[in-house]
């Protein structure tokens, strides 16, 4: 049962404009307009579920209003492929310049990105500003706001490198704040600030699709891992988790995306099927000619081959054959409309108002990043704890040892390389948008996907790394805001 099901908005003045003479005027992104919200602790509740629903986005199959904010429900363009992991069926369009490195700062899909985040970031802090009417909810109301500004400014930094910080509501006029560009460094304090105060804010909760405690624990461990230090804060983190045995692996992998009441899944966005406000179509654009284009999020050549060669039992649970066209290969995960071949059970009778929730983070992830902490930047490790968390993900996978056969343990792992780590993950959150992020964080991008672009003929510098600031955000700035190289 999704958490936000039956709440109804509030009249969402943080992210529209007024009714005055300025109304066909752009606005930016971060700015709040128009009558200031909440007046009490009920107001207050409320902004927070419009928090929720900014990360969460419209389902619109209209990309070009400017008004509407597909938040998770077009991540994956931007992230998955802009990797080696996915492609567009046609390669055309504006989803096409991800397939080819020839991404514009005019892109629709960063534009709408990049607002979406600023969204979710005015909407946290029209709650942090008036935390005072929470009264005993203080903490908790302050602690979900916190995780999901912290959320919000993690996938922009990552994503476009310096960004504005704006930490509090400002008005349209605070263009300073809007358009100033701060070093990604700074926004990295910021984001552990806030991770920081969640964990401390929050302790277990029901459901997935409300952060907790272990959500701001593992994203602040990412956090760190991303930035290359605190190695040992990052271990500490990730085991208070997995001590807590509050999570544990799904035995069947399937059922982790579709038994969404599982226990391996920590933080989600709840979806809700043939839900005109809750449900979301980026399931259907995953099929063939069923969304808005002929298919997109198509898995590429080479994520196929680490797949079969690497996958196990995730392997068919990953991706499959487009039955319309067999030399093109799915994405399985998300699909909403069944598959009876795996035992897939229809989510929606229609795929464009799916209930597939998105899964931000999982268990599976902890135990990955376990791994990545004990390497703490190394070639490799032999540690006992690395190993058996490293274990326990391919044992799932059906990678472990022939138990007819004891004496065959040729699968049983010894030493964990950072390759291996880094293929491991690739194929266990494939698909996730993990990928870029990856590469980034394990300092092989460039190489990777240098090797990648030659192969199919792409065109890949380094400044593809990061996504362009929108020219929309630009062009309102009056020259304030700065574009990143190569764009």
């Amino acid at each position: 049962m999704k958490t936000f099901k039956n709440l109804l908005m509030l009249l969402i003045v943080v992210s529209t404009v007024s009714c005055g003479d300025d109304f066909l005027e752009p606005v930016p992104t971060a700015v709040l307009v128009g009558e200031t919200f909440p007046n009490n602790a009920e107001e207050l509740e409320s902004v927070l579920v419009s928090v929720y629903d900014a990360l969460q986005g419209v389902n619109s199959l209209e990309l070009t209003d400017a008004s509407l904010n597909h938040s998770q429900q077009i991540e994956f363009y931007v992230t998955e492929m802009l990797s080696d992991n996915t492609r567009s069926k046609s390669g055309e369009g504006e989803a096409g310049q991800f397939d080819n490195f020839t991404v514009q700062p005019t892109n629709g899909f960063v534009f709408d990105y990049y607002r979406s985040m600023y969204d979710i970031i005015t909407k946290a802090n029209l709650v942090l500003d008036n935390i005072d009417l929470a009264g005993d909810n203080a903490a908790t109301i302050e602690g979900e706001a916190r995780f999901l500004r912290g959320l919000a400014y993690f996938n922009l930094v990552r994503s476009y490198g310096d960004v504005p910080l704006i930490d509090a509501p400002i008005v349209i006029t605070d263009s300073e704040a809007q358009f100033t560009r701060v070093a990604t460094s700074d926004i990295y304090d910021f984001i552990v600030t806030d991770f920081q105060n969640a964990i401390s804010s929050l302790d277990v909760t029901s459901t997935p699709n409300r952060a907790s405690k272990a959500a701001a624990q593992g994203m602040l461990a990412k956090v760190y891992l991303t930035q290359g230090t605190n190695y040992g804060e990052a271990q500490g983190l990730l085991e208070d988790i997995i001590n807590s045995e509050q999570y544990a692996l799904e035995a069947d992998f399937r059922d982790v995306f579709f038994n969404e009441a599982n226990g391996e899944n920590i933080f989600t966005v709840g979806y809700v099927a043939s839900n005109s406000l809750e449900s979301q179509n980026f399931s259907a654009e995953m099929l063939n000619g069923v969304g808005r284009t002929s298919g997109v999020n198509y898995v590429t050549d080479e994520a196929i081959a680490a797949l079969d060669e690497f996958g196990g039992d995730r392997a068919q649970y990953s991706k499959r054959v487009d039955a319309q066209q067999p030399t093109q290969t799915q994405v399985v995960k998300w699909i909403p409309n069944g598959d009876a071949d795996l035992g897939i059970a229809e989510t929606s009778s229609d795929p464009t108002s799916a209930g597939n929730d998105w899964i931000i983070l999982r268990y599976a992830d902890v135990l990955l990043m376990h791994v990545e902490a004990i390497l703490a930047g190394g070639a490799q490790t032999t540690s006992s704890n690395a190993l058996a968390s490293f274990q326990e993900i391919r044992d799932r996978a059906g990678l472990a040892d022939d138990p007819d056969n004891p004496d065959d343990d040729a699968n049983t792992v010894t030493v964990i390389t950072r390759d291996d780590l880094l293929v491991e993950r690739r194929v266990e959150l494939a698909f996730e948008n993990h990928r870029i992020h990856d590469l980034r964080r394990f300092g092989v991008a460039q190489d990777v996907l240098t090797e990648f672009s030659n192969a199919n003929g792409h065109s890949f510098s380094a400044t593809d790394l990061l996504l362009p600031i929108p020219q929309f955000e630009i062009n309102l700035s009056n020259g304030l805001l700065s574009q990143n190289p190569g764009y």
